[in-house]
């Protein structure tokens, strides 16, 4: 087998690989229904469509950490199932709704609180449940595939929902979801419970989200990544928001633009993902700091792009820089973290990585409406070198002598 695709040699793995590609095409198509009918609802009211967005990922920043005691505290495969089959549930339920034509907005609404809900649950951990189906030698690889399978999905599902919808209505796509997510629990009941790594759980007690947070902060090599993490995905992973206004505003383009700055992005992210798989060894500092560095660098490039194409043909390469830096780092805090902790820290993982949208995205505005749509390009790429170079230091790395060897085995 190819080393790209090495920790498919596990069964347990290739039957939860399976599933999840299934299902994640389902995922992606339901949120570009969801949004279509939240418009067609409420006739284009786009107060609406943010509301249904804050519903479905609020219970992500407010219970995560929770999530995240409940998979240290219990079995992983079974608590997947029970999150994966509500998150089937409600996508079948707004199926019958909507093709009942009983649906109102309200019950899109409590809809996308519910799945919320179970995401929270879900999240924290899915990711924590890789290195018991793979363990530490292949955790890197398999990340990189999950990364891969996430970035094909994100191009693939909307793509099939647009065309589903503009046959079939929204209804069908919320009912392919619903039935997708079959997929996933096939593949989690199917799996062999005695060839999986099983850490000691954790017994129910008061204090544990806090001990999760101690656990971290007291470990270097586990809070500056979290904490780039953030600084990332808050100030320089902002391209749903700066590409659309560069597009129409900049280029002076319309939607079909956009789209396609988008897919440059994903394509791109999709090739760095599998570029990650394929690299024999342990993650390293460096590279998740020269991946950083790189990405803070194009992201500023991108923004200086004199013409459409030319940004177009950018965004690929600094989508493959930002998903070996997200692939490198969750492995590097996978691998760092005890396992009895490990549900708890990558809740937090995914808390700081999610949580810095509310921050970002409203930043992104004000910065675009005051100095122009470039602007944010240009200060959020600037922000995550500067970062990417301040956490060096802090870890006691040198730079650049240091991060020139990464880069270059980056490239590889």
């Amino acid at each position: 087998m190819s080393p790209t695709f090495r920790s498919l040699r596990v069964r347990n793995y290739r039957l939860f690989a399976t599933g999840q590609a299934v299902s994640l095409s389902g995922t992606w198509g339901q949120r570009v229904a969801q949004d279509w009918l939240v418009l067609e609802i409420t006739d284009n009211d786009p107060v609406a469509l943010g509301v249904v967005t804050a519903l479905q990922f609020l219970p992500v920043l407010l219970l995560g950490l929770y999530g995240g005691v409940l998979a240290d505290r219990h079995d992983k495969r079974r608590l997947l199932v029970l999150a994966q089959g509500a998150m089937g549930v409600l996508a079948l339920a707004l199926a019958a709704l909507d093709l009942s034509g009983a649906v109102q907005l309200w019950h899109v609404y409590a809809l996308a609180l519910g799945l919320g809900v179970a995401t929270a649950v879900d999240t924290p951990t899915r990711q924590a449940f890789v290195s018991e189906m793979v363990g530490p030698e292949d955790l890197p690889n398999a990340v990189s595939l999950n990364s891969a399978t996430f970035n094909a999905s994100r191009i693939v599902g909307p793509a099939l929902a647009g065309v589903a919808i503009a046959v079939w209505g929204t209804g069908w796509v919320f009912l392919a979801n619903g039935v997708s997510y079959g997929a996933v629990l096939v593949g989690l009941l199917m799996m062999r419970p005695a060839e999986l790594v099983h850490p000691n759980r954790q017994p129910a007690q008061k204090g544990q989200v806090r001990e999760g947070l101690r656990y971290v902060l007291d470990r270097r090599e586990l809070a500056v990544p979290i904490a780039l993490v953030f600084m990332v995905g808050t100030f320089g992973l902002n391209f749903q928001i700066t590409l659309a206004l560069v597009a129409k505003q900049v280029f002076e383009t319309g939607a079909s633009s956009f789209g396609l700055l988008t897919s440059a992005f994903a394509f791109g992210s999709l090739l760095g993902a599998l570029a990650s798989a394929r690299r024999s060894g342990p993650p390293t500092p460096d590279r998740m700091l020269a991946a950083a560095l790189v990405f803070g660098l194009l992201e500023v490039v991108v923004g200086l792009a004199p013409t459409f194409p030319t940004m177009m043909l950018l965004l690929v390469p600094t989508g493959m820089a930002v998903l070996t830096f997200t692939t490198t780092t969750n492995a590097l805090v996978q691998l760092g973290s005890d396992a009895a902790v490990r549900g708890r820290v990558m809740a937090l993982y995914v808390l700081v990585f999610l949580g810095g949208t509310p921050v970002g995205a409203p930043l992104v505005g004000v910065v675009a409406d005051a100095w122009g749509p470039r602007t944010p390009l240009l200060v959020g790429g600037a922000v995550c070198a500067l970062s990417a170079l301040v956490a060096g230091a802090v870890l006691g790395r040198q730079p650049i002598r240091r991060y020139r060897g990464a880069l270059t085995r980056m490239t590889l």
